[in-house]
């Protein structure tokens, strides 16, 4: 890619030609800085007692036994699909309950629809929540609530919530403002502007992106499984590496969490291709 030029005329009337614009030199800089940290660590690690000669090989055997050798062990077929059944349990659960508290918040985030000073208080919140990683929100309510499922579905509620606001209102937002006027003109009082023109504009992005934070959860909830205790196939993965080491059942549930995962990115494109084409953009 070639460098742009950048053109700056200085105050004796020359002009000065300079390769590469700003942004580009700030990307360049910044690279170099992190490659530059990263050599750093690889240097600064402390490799005491590390033999290569051996870490190497035995590390392409563990591979091997995870991957190409899976077996359950320590539960059976029904447990591990109950547990599967859990952890699609909690993301949904968090993923409903978020997309309806959502909704309204959203109404009030989106700048046409509510007042300048109510929109950018719910953004500046939303912001915030959203800026906090799950896991820390998972952490912060396993201190009030205990570790366990119910932390775990606040923490992934509360991320939701801020995830879907900025989508939802986002989406909000793009509705025709004549068509909001129109309504207006009329005497429509607000929550009819609501039903009948922000609500038919926009049902399609709202059910791509409730789905898309619904793929996002099932993810978030194998992990909150072993961070948090809430069960499901994430703490049996966590117990089969860290308790049994069990290579060979770690290998089994990563193929089942991923084959799941799998299942669900086809079954959500096929929805959205046969039932919301307009929504596919939005994911």
């Amino acid at each position: 890619m070639e460098a742009s030029p950048y053109i700056k005329r200085q105050a004796n009337g020359r002009i000065a030609i300079k390769m590469g614009s700003k942004s580009e030199r700030v990307m360049a800089w910044t690279i170099t800085l992190l490659v530059a940290l990263t050599v750093a660590a690889f240097v600064f690690f402390d490799y005491t007692g590390l033999d290569l000669s051996k870490a190497i090989p035995e590390t392409f055997y563990n591979l091997k036994t995870m991957f190409l050798e899976p077996a359950l062990s320590h539960f059976t077929w029904g447990q591990a699909f109950y547990q599967l059944g859990v952890t699609l349990g909690l993301a949904f659960l968090s993923t409903i309950l978020g997309a309806g508290i959502a909704f309204f918040l959203a109404l009030m985030a989106a700048s046409n629809l509510s007042k300048a000073w109510i929109s950018k208080t719910v953004r500046i919140v939303v912001a915030f929540i959203r800026a906090v990683p799950t896991v820390l929100w998972v952490l912060i309510f396993a201190i009030a609530a205990g570790l366990g499922s119910e932390a775990a579905v606040l923490g992934m509620l509360f991320h939701s919530i801020a995830y879907l606001v900025k989508a939802f209102s986002e989406a909000f937002e793009e509705v025709d403002q004549g068509t909001i006027e129109a309504l207006r003109a009329t005497g429509a009082n607000w929550w009819h502007i609501v039903v009948h023109a922000v609500l038919p504009s926009t049902f399609t992005y709202l059910l791509s992106w409730t789905f898309l934070r619904f793929e996002i959860n099932f993810s978030v909830a194998v992990a909150m499984g072993a961070a948090a205790g809430a069960g499901g196939i994430g703490f049996e993965l966590f117990m089969a590496s860290g308790f049994y080491f069990d290579l060979r059942e770690v290998g089994m549930i990563t193929y089942m969490i991923l084959i799941f995962a799998i299942v669900l990115e086809i079954f959500s494109t096929k929805m959205k291709e046969r039932y919301f084409p307009a929504a596919k953009s939005a994911s």
